[in-house]
């Protein structure tokens, strides 16, 4: 039986094809000129990105009982996915969604229990380069970076750069797990994270103070 609710770790593009491919094969849908399969591209996903898909997601389908909804994003804010949450746990009936990202793991906790993983090729096996330039910076340059991402002139700039700070995050995590290393630095440094990521999700917390602490924990093995 098919979910109503998938989340695809792809490129934007690959991820599409995933999904078009799904939705062809067990969905039953054409997916050329067909007004009941929707693909929405966006950069990254705002708040406003995700009131859209629900208008789109409230309107029925034309020529049928069932409708596809494919967003791409390269990043979806955390007020997004929250924003996302209702559509993604009750779509209408006949509603099937579909939502693309570069990697899961900066998914909500929330988001992610609503969806079913579709298999595909993961673009996370490169870590992201804020990451990889975090774990190869030294002392200073690490330093800079920590201060930058605990500023911000406004809002939308201190919401970045918490953003940015939860790629980081997730990005060391992958390269823990892809260099494949069990000493007892790298499994402390994986628990560790796993309870950083959760404190970034919440907006009231330092940045800086979780990006401190996680500097101290990367070990030398996973920097060569």
């Amino acid at each position: 039986m098919s979910h109503h609710a998938y989340v695809i770790s792809a490129p934007p593009e690959e991820g599409i094809a995933l999904a078009q491919s799904h939705i062809a094969d067990e969905l039953g849908l054409s997916v050329h000129a067909n007004p009941d399969v929707v693909v929405l591209r966006f950069g990254l996903l705002s708040v406003e990105d995700a009131r859209r898909v629900h208008v789109i997601a409230s309107q029925g389908p034309v020529g049928g009982s069932r409708k596809a909804i494919v967003v791409a994003a390269s990043r979806a804010y955390h007020e997004a996915q929250n924003a996302l949450l209702k559509i993604f746990e009750e779509p209408p009936e006949g509603l099937t969604l579909f939502l693309v990202l570069p990697s899961t793991g900066g998914l909500l906790p929330t988001l992610r229990s609503r969806v079913q993983v579709l298999s595909g090729k993961d673009s996370s096996q490169t870590p992201p380069e804020d990451a990889a330039a975090f774990v190869k910076a030294g002392k200073e340059k690490r330093s800079a970076l920590i201060k930058k991402l605990s500023s911000g002139k406004d809002d939308a700039e201190r919401r970045e750069h918490r953003e940015t700070a939860i790629a980081i995050v997730n990005g060391i995590e992958q390269m823990a797990y892809q260099k494949g290393i069990t000493s007892k630095e790298v499994v402390a440094l994986l628990e560790d994270i796993a309870v950083l990521r959760t404190h970034l999700y919440d907006r009231a917390a330092p940045v800086r103070m979780i990006l401190e602490h996680l500097s101290l924990t990367i070990p030398k093995d996973l920097v060569r």
